[in-house]
């Protein structure tokens, strides 16, 4: 599956809710890499900047445009970081209770486990197979 597909999956699936996160802006993802110490990947970047206000599932990516909420990523990022000793070259793109999805920069996802405190072998070579393996991932068919 190709970014641009799982993309178009994503928007297909987006499930309603209340109040969606906005999406962000070039100029704050520039920001946002600043006040993390990072550079997106390019991937993770288009991500942001196309399809990080999509619901779906059980999962919540990380958002930049909805200040300390559960999603917000620099609140992720400082706890993944203070917490649980993920690496500063990694981006935590999603939490799962204490655990992360980190986009290396590479562009490879790993999982980052808080019992391990480090990675537990699991990995996607792109984010566009993380979001078809994982996010949506169909939990009732198990």
């Amino acid at each position: 599956m190709t970014l641009d597909e799982a993309i178009s999956e994503l928007r297909r699936r987006n499930e309603p809710v209340p109040r969606p996160p906005r999406l962000p802006t070039e100029d704050e993802l520039n920001v946002a890499e600043g006040k993390l110490g990072v550079r997106f990947h390019p991937d993770y970047r288009r991500f942001l900047l196309e399809a990080s206000d999509i619901s779906y599932n059980v999962l919540e990516p990380a958002t930049i445009t909805v200040p300390d909420s559960h999603t917000d990523l620099f609140r992720i990022a400082e706890r993944a970081r203070g917490r649980w000793n993920v690496p500063r070259e990694l981006v935590p793109i999603c939490h799962d209770n204490a655990d992360y999805y980190c986009m290396t920069p590479d562009g490879r996802v790993i999982f980052w486990s808080h019992d391990l405190q480090g990675p537990n072998g699991e990995e996607w070579p792109n984010l566009a197979e993380w979001i078809q393996q994982v996010w949506m991932y169909d939990y009732d068919a198990g």
